[in-house]
């Protein structure tokens, strides 16, 4: 087992991308962390598969759009498991609307969440990988943070954001044996986008833009690279973005 023995926190792990990230980590030995924002019987019931499953987990309950939930947090998952290895800074909003019928409410939720809750939740955790002198640091962003899409602006915003905030961390953080880095999913099918996915025509365009001609992408095929990430596999990579988008953004 890869992660044996490791403590990692999985924001937004109460389903989705999230789940699927949690669930591997704990095959692999780790002790995870399944935060959820709201829904805390969710985050329970993927802890529990865990569990059951001869892992080790635990649902906690956090906000990491708000600074205080995530200094919060990091301490209860400290006092919980121990010191944090791994963070996986998943937990993130999309609302697709026009430039002309963005709010300031829809701008501020999406970068609240995907970029300023990333920052702190690195900054709460990073005291203790010091300390330890190793941890790993887990973007997930998007296709949306390397291309622009339409109607996308405070998201692909938040992501691009969120993409250099990568390079900018490994800069300061590399030399304590921290590893930041950045896994940018592609076209996953989540019930975060299945409005988006029940429009007609839409895995018909997702094929024609990607190279492999796949409409989307199941969660679990991003698991392998978010163990690689958090492994000592990925010990001299820093700083780096790992697309798993079907070649999406090869053009």
């Amino acid at each position: 087992m890869r992660l044996e023995g490791k403590v990692a926190i999985v924001t937004g792990s109460s389903r989705g991308i999230g789940a699927c990230i949690a669930r591997r980590y704990g095959e692999e030995g780790a002790r995870v962390a399944v935060v959820a924002h709201t829904k805390l019987d969710k985050a329970e019931a993927v802890a529990g598969e865990i569990n059951d499953s001869g892992g080790e987990a635990k649902a906690f309950q956090a906000d990491v759009a708000k600074v205080s939930d995530c200094e919060r947090l990091a301490g209860e998952v400290a006092a919980a498991f121990g010191p944090v290895d791994i963070l996986v800074n998943n937990a993130g909003i999309f609302t697709a609307v026009p430039i002309e019928d963005t709010t300031e409410e829809i701008w501020d939720s999406q970068i609240d969440l995907n970029m300023k809750g990333s920052f702190f939740m690195a900054k709460a955790v990073v005291p203790g990988m010091k300390a330890k002198g190793r941890g790993k640091i887990i973007n997930v962003t998007s296709i949306a943070g390397v291309g622009g899409f339409p109607n996308s602006g405070a998201y692909c915003s938040s992501k691009g954001g969120q993409l250099n905030m990568v390079k900018a961390l490994c800069l300061e953080l590399a030399e304590f044996g921290i590893n930041v880095n950045s896994l940018a999913p592609g076209n996953i099918e989540t019930d975060m986008n299945a409005p988006y996915r029940a429009e007609p025509g839409y895995d018909e365009r997702q094929k024609s833009l990607t190279p492999a001609r796949i409409g989307h992408l199941d969660p679990n095929d991003l698991t392998g690279a978010a163990v690689f990430f958090a492994s000592a596999d990925s010990d001299l990579v820093h700083g780096a973005n790992l697309l798993v988008d079907g070649g999406w953004a090869a053009w």
